[in-house]
């Protein structure tokens, strides 16, 4: 389930029930949701195509993002840190995190991997924070 660009993990929790929660558990980490955007409704305006629920949070830690925005301005390229929920066909959702340390990566200034680090190791609480729910 997990690829080169993110990690994740499925819930048995019903599509709104998760949105709720990792929205708390990102909360609890600093993170703020800046942009949440419903995949599945613009695929039904724009193109009259129906899919399972299907949102993308655009995750961002004030504190984080400022230290990386010094380190390289051009970094909001890279930001916020998005994390997907997704309705299954089984009735349980998939919650999808994008790996900062992978995409982090592409930045070659001091420091971005040390924060990349602890980026993640908070979006890895919200996965452990949302699978005991």
């Amino acid at each position: 389930m997990d690829t080169r660009f993110g990690f994740g993990t499925v819930v048995t929790t019903s599509f709104d029930d998760t949105i709720a929660n990792v929205t708390a558990a990102l909360k609890t980490e600093g993170f703020g949701v800046l942009t949440d955007i419903d995949v599945a409704a613009t695929m039904k305006a724009k193109l009259d195509k129906d899919m399972p629920a299907y949102r993308i949070l655009g995750a961002c830690n004030p504190g984080l993002a400022h230290q990386a925005i010094s380190a390289e301005p051009e970094i909001g390229l890279l930001l916020p840190c998005n994390v997907v929920v997704r309705a299954l066909e089984n009735g349980n959702t998939r919650v999808s995190f994008m790996d900062p340390e992978a995409v982090l990566q592409l930045v070659d200034q001091p420091g971005v991997d040390v924060l990349a680090a602890d980026v993640k190791a908070r979006l890895l609480r919200v996965m452990a924070a949302i699978s005991t729910e």
